[in-house]
């Protein structure tokens, strides 16, 4: 999963003034051509707490017929994510786009996640 120059430099600009903390990790979000990627981070550890993709088998098998590059998509992997930081008892995060504007998929991940308890 390489990045151009421009979204490299993008991201890491943005990175500065994003740091995960235990309190409140951060929820990163990568998208491919292909699928969205979602991951909980504590910079201060550097560990990831919590990943998912619409790449893993069980968010395949059970949303066969949706696309997974599409909103909805995003949307459902927001809500995944964000079950899964809520039975890690996380309830606070910090939202990281990356070089993304703030629209479309990685807006319907951040209202999936939102919807399901998350707060930024």
């Amino acid at each position: 999963m390489k990045l151009s120059k421009k979204l490299f430099r993008k991201r890491q600009s943005l990175r500065g003034s994003i740091k995960g903390t235990s309190e409140r990790p951060r929820l990163s979000v990568f998208r491919s051509n292909i699928y969205l990627y979602a991951q909980i981070i504590d910079d201060i550890n550097s560990q990831t707490l919590v990943s998912y993709s619409t790449n893993c088998p069980d968010f395949k098998s059970n949303n066969v017929k949706i696309n997974t590059n599409s909103c909805i998509s995003a949307k459902i992997l927001g809500q995944k994510i964000a079950n899964l930081c809520l039975e890690k008892n996380i309830n606070q995060i910090i939202f990281d786009r990356g070089p993304y504007l703030y629209h479309g998929q990685i807006k319907a991940i951040a209202d999936g996640a939102r919807a399901e308890g998350l707060k930024f």
